[in-house]
């Protein structure tokens, strides 16, 4: 008998899937993941009770047997997650790092239920800035978060004890929350992915609201690939979020030779270091074909000063009303005193700020218009614990000025790791583009990182190698692949391209030669693909899967459905998922729909 197989940390998803596949336990792996964790450590409100991972284990050992053993219908099988603690889960007191707001919700946000859906275990809720107002990690009664390469100075906030776990490889994703750039600073300051969202897209359901016409769930993790994989397991439309939306059905393509914007004017508060290492990206972006040019941005800079100093502070004061009026000396200091700064405000002094973000976010998105991204530097600078408590405002407000117009102007953005600071620091840029444009960021980070030499975080490790993307025909080590329906990413069976260290090239769309159908009786739910007279265009992703791992990838696939050749719309020939026409006798025709992912949507508005 083998030796007992036990998480690492820094492990990435992939590694995890591996590793349970591999015969390793769920419970001897969350008991090791447990028996690691610090017993001093900021990063944590509170962690998982020896009950609470029971029942957590019950449930999981349910579903396995619910799926007749089968993992690939619990994508997320014993991954370990956390999440920042304004985040509701059942049976786990929230507190936005406000003892006397505390309280044991009902039921789980809908984020952290789709997780354990899943198949992942929550071990833990992480440290904010208090009700999730500022964006440094050191407004908090129990105690600030430090920086995960020099505890000296700040981690980024407010999702600062989320980013912590993750950079130190406690667990291989998080999540956060990003009002003004809390999901994105953090990722920044240690090292780390950090995915914001599309407004709307992760639901808000169960979250202590911050700003909640500007809030969104965000992702942390130690790889784009993971974020990614993540951000499409939890998200999706929610009816019981009013501000939930509809999630496009594609992400535009990153044109072959990008095209993206900077600003034209950049403010580093006499950051040398920061200065020098975005110059140095830019001349990476350059070198890997990317076209980059200066745009006004000045409207961006006006748009990001009106989240605090102006009439939507008075949107922070909503959760804690009842608490800033009967104990508001029960808030922190600093978040006390900008939530009592929105009583100089009116009514009138709102609308006349909403209709100046409305214009100055038309002119935005306008801006971007022909751009596949705007590029910035995460933050201009970071600072110690110790110069922060001195000047909490300024100095805050700083991390803001590349963050704070994102969600005012209905903008994706993804964090990336950048390089490190002569003081040892690590220095992150964010790439931004226009709603639903979240796959398209992710696919340019994943080529970025694994373009990079940096470790994985603050844990040593480095990216797993993979093969580069590569825009022409399969080498001869690839075949492409293009799939559509339970493969697409974010669906329940895109671990087994993961698996495989296969890579996702583009997304496009088959010839106008095809139907689409929802087969009967499958589990997880699968589409056929069948080639006719007159069809429609069907979206598909290509994926290059190493020519080593073909053969067990094919091997997976059960009839009715197979591997054979079709056709994209530009008229190239790629294997793909094909479906023997039998089956479809008592298929549903889904081929309106355009794909398998809008169908899905549909099918959860309808149960919503």
């Amino acid at each position: 008998m083998g030796a007992k197989i036990v998480p690492q940390a820094g492990w990435t998803l992939p590694e995890w899937r591996s590793a349970y596949i591999n015969g390793m336990q769920a419970q001897d792996a969350v008991e090791h993941v447990l028996a690691q964790l610090p017993a001093d450590d900021n990063a944590w409100i509170s962690r998982a009770t020896p009950q609470q991972i029971t029942k957590q284990l019950t449930a999981l050992n349910a579903r396995l047997d619910a799926a007749g053993g089968d993992l690939s219908r619990l994508p997320l099988f014993g991954v370990p997650f956390a999440a920042k603690d304004n985040i509701d889960a059942a049976g786990w007191e929230t507190t936005a790092a406000c003892p006397a707001f505390a309280y044991e919700p009902a039921a789980s946000a809908t984020v952290v239920q789709r997780m354990l859906d899943a198949g992942a275990i929550l071990i833990g809720k992480t440290n904010l800035d208090q009700f999730a107002t500022g964006l440094n990690g050191t407004r908090s009664p129990y105690g600030p978060v430090p920086n995960t390469f020099d505890e000296r100075y700040v981690s980024g906030g407010s999702s600062s004890g989320s980013s912590s776990v993750v950079a130190r490889g406690l667990v291989p994703f998080a999540f956060g929350t990003d009002t003004a750039g809390s999901g994105r600073i953090p990722a920044g300051f240690n090292n780390i992915v950090g995915l914001k969202p599309t407004k709307g897209w992760l639901s808000n359901a169960g979250v202590v609201p911050a700003c909640r016409t500007l809030d969104c769930v965000s992702v942390f993790a130690l790889t784009v690939d993971d974020a990614q994989l993540i951000a499409h397991l939890a998200g999706g439309f929610d009816a019981a979020d009013p501000y939930s939306r509809e999630p496009q059905a594609t992400s535009p393509l990153m044109r072959a030779r990008p095209r993206f914007c900077m600003p034209d004017q950049l403010q580093w508060f006499g950051d040398h270091e920061s200065a020098r290492l975005f110059s140095i990206a830019l001349a990476q972006l350059k070198e890997a074909g990317v076209d980059v040019e200066p745009v006004d941005f000045a409207p961006f800079l006006e748009l990001a000063e009106l989240l605090y100093q102006g009439a939507f502070v008075a949107e922070r004061v909503f959760a804690a009303e009842h608490l800033l009026a009967t104990k508001a000396y029960e808030i922190n200091p600093v978040v006390r005193g900008i939530m009592q700064g929105a009583a100089q405000y009116s009514a009138v002094d709102t609308f006349r700020a909403e209709y100046r973000r409305a214009e100055l976010s038309r002119i935005i998105n306008q801006t971007l218009a022909g751009f596949d991204a705007l590029v910035v530097p995460t933050s201009p600078s970071i600072y110690s614990i110790e110069d922060m408590l001195d000047d909490p405002i300024t100095l805050n407000s700083r991390f803001g000025t590349y963050t704070n117009f994102a969600n005012f102007s209905d903008l994706c953005a993804l964090s990336l790791p950048a390089g490190f600071r002569n003081d040892g620091l690590p220095f992150g840029i964010t790439l931004l583009a226009p709603a639903w444009h979240d796959d398209k960021l992710a696919a340019f980070g994943r080529r970025w990182q694994q373009s990079r030499p940096l470790p994985l975080g603050a844990t040593g490790r480095s990216l797993p190698a993979l093969p580069a993307v590569a825009p022409a025909a399969s080498a001869d080590h690839h075949v492409r692949v293009a799939v559509v329906g339970a493969h697409l990413t974010g669906m329940p069976l895109n671990v087994q391209l993961q698996e495989r260290n296969a890579i996702l090239v583009e997304r496009t769309h088959t010839a106008p030669k095809y139907r689409l159908y929802a087969l009967a009786n499958t589990t997880p739910p699968k589409p056929g693909l069948v080639k006719v007279d007159s069809g429609a265009a069907i979206e598909i992703e290509l994926w290059d899967v190493p020519l080593s791992a073909f053969g067990s990838f094919v091997a997976l696939i059960p009839a009715p459905l197979g591997i054979g050749t079709l056709e994209t719309a530009d008229g190239r020939s790629v294997k793909g998922f094909i479906c023997e026409p039998w089956a479809i006798a008592d298929a549903t025709d889904i081929t309106h729909f355009g794909g398998w992912r809008a169908y899905i949507a549909s099918l959860q508005t309808a149960k919503a």
